[in-house]
């Protein structure tokens, strides 16, 4: 088999080592860079459920516990009534607790105290 020196040329720039390797792992970054985009979008919600003190948390919440405890309907409807108190309890304290530390604060305090409590609960 005699190859001319225009065909090793030819082969020579249509597959070049370098650019394939270069070529094949910006492929495979890309992938994995997918492939954890997509674990986190799906895994995200999960990972951050609502807390309990809005509704939306204690209903899954309450949930949970009628499923894992397997409660019957006369355990469910008590529960209901001594979380609920516990959730108007937590408000108040939380309420109240607020109030208390902004008369300690001057206004660009309470400005940042405020700005801190809501990166809190978006977390």
């Amino acid at each position: 088999m005699n190859i001319s020196v225009l065909d090793k040329v030819a082969l020579g720039r249509s597959w070049n080592p370098k650019a394939a390797c270069i070529t094949t792992l910006a492929l495979v970054f890309l992938c994995g860079a997918a492939t954890g985009a997509l674990v986190m979008n799906l895994g995200h919600a999960h990972l951050h459920q609502p807390g309990f003190d809005i509704q939306a948390g204690r209903t899954l919440y309450f949930e949970r516990l009628q499923k894992e405890l397997d409660l019957t309907p006369a355990q469910t409807e008590q529960l209901q009534s001594i979380l609920g108190d516990f959730w108007q309890y937590y408000r108040t304290v939380l309420s109240d607790s607020k109030s208390r530390v902004e008369q300690v604060l001057n206004e660009q305090q309470r400005q940042k105290f405020d700005r801190l409590l809501e990166e809190a609960q978006q977390k």
